[in-house]
């Protein structure tokens, strides 16, 4: 890895006269966020900006709401840019299709708070201390000159306050950018309701059924507890895959399990694993182990075989 300074990553993009910002696979409001705060604001300096994500995953319903989208551009159509800017992107695979985009691109960024970033762009703006991608961008744009619009700062607290499970587990500076940036004028009640807790009816029976047929194993993580929960491709047929994402934060609140797993079939014998830990355990050299990363208390990876398997393979390494 080169780590470099937020400084240093302004005087590339201002010497660029176009950029396009890539966000990682299956997107949430930390990577959009930044793509569409930093890209509204290199808009606003004149810049030519793309933003785009990898499919096949459509954009969160709530994530469409975010004042940019319209910097969005399909993953095939982009045009070649002066600089390319990975965001929120732990490893350059978690671009996708994407990735291709990032290596053939004359000067590459990687903007991110990932613990299990290795560096991969000439320019690695790394702070495993952020407890979001935004407030890093955020220090990009102090340090383009550029104005904190409105727009912008709503884009950067969609990541900040799900990053921070609305602040539950925020370091004190957040709580300073989030003052920066509702005084901008950002309408946090509307955007908690709208990120944090709005869902369609047949959710709720979802997470019922989920809830159901979870597992809380107490002897697991060598006597701390594991609770995991398995949410299928049929229980998830009639809603966006973005709903399963949350699952996590409610199988979390087990008093009795230091570390929770969501299993979330995303395909024919494919998953995507969520993890998370109380106090203790550090989730990511378990992540990394099964090909995935994160943070110490919130990491994931991609797994293939059936729900045994994948199961399986998490409690042996527990």
């Amino acid at each position: 890895m080169n780590p470099t300074s937020s400084e240093a990553v302004a005087a590339a993009l201002g010497r660029a006269e176009s950029v396009t910002i890539v966000s990682h696979v299956r997107p949430d409001a930390d990577t959009i966020g930044s793509a569409l705060g930093l890209g509204s604001a290199l808009r606003d300096s004149g810049k030519r900006v793309q933003c785009a994500f990898p499919g096949p995953e459509r954009l969160p319903g709530p994530l469409r709401e975010l004042p940019g989208t319209d910097l969005l551009v399909d993953a095939g159509s982009l045009e070649r840019a002066d600089v390319v800017v990975a965001v929120d992107a732990a490893t350059a695979g978690r671009l996708g299709e994407l990735e291709a985009v990032l290596a053939a691109a004359p000067v590459t960024i990687c903007i991110d708070h990932h613990v299990s970033n290795p560096g991969f762009a000439d320019l690695d703006l790394i702070d495993p201390e952020s407890d979001c991608t935004t407030a890093i961008v955020l220090r990009v744009i102090d340090a383009l000159g550029a104005t904190l619009t409105v727009d912008i700062a709503t884009c950067l607290y969609a990541g900040l306050i799900t990053d921070t499970g609305s602040f539950k587990w925020a370091r004190p500076a957040s709580f300073a950018i989030a003052a920066r940036l509702t005084e901008a004028g950002v309408d946090a009640a509307r955007w908690s309701r709208t990120l944090l807790d709005s869902h369609p009816y047949r959710w709720l029976r979802m997470l019922s059924d989920v809830l159901e047929s979870s597992v809380l194993d107490e002897t697991a993580c060598g006597g701390l507890g594991l609770v995991y929960a398995v949410v299928t491709a049929d229980q998830m047929a009639e809603m966006n895959w973005d709903e399963a994402e949350s699952v996590i934060d409610v199988v979390r609140t087990a008093r009795e399990a230091e570390v929770a797993a969501v299993f979330k079939e995303v395909g024919s014998r494919r998953w995507a694993v969520s993890l998370r830990s109380k106090t203790v355990v550090d989730l990511v050299p378990i992540a990394r182990s099964l090909g995935g990363g994160g943070h110490v208390r919130a990491s994931g990876y991609s797994d293939t075989g059936t729900r045994d398997d994948v199961i399986a393979r998490l409690r042996a390494t527990l």
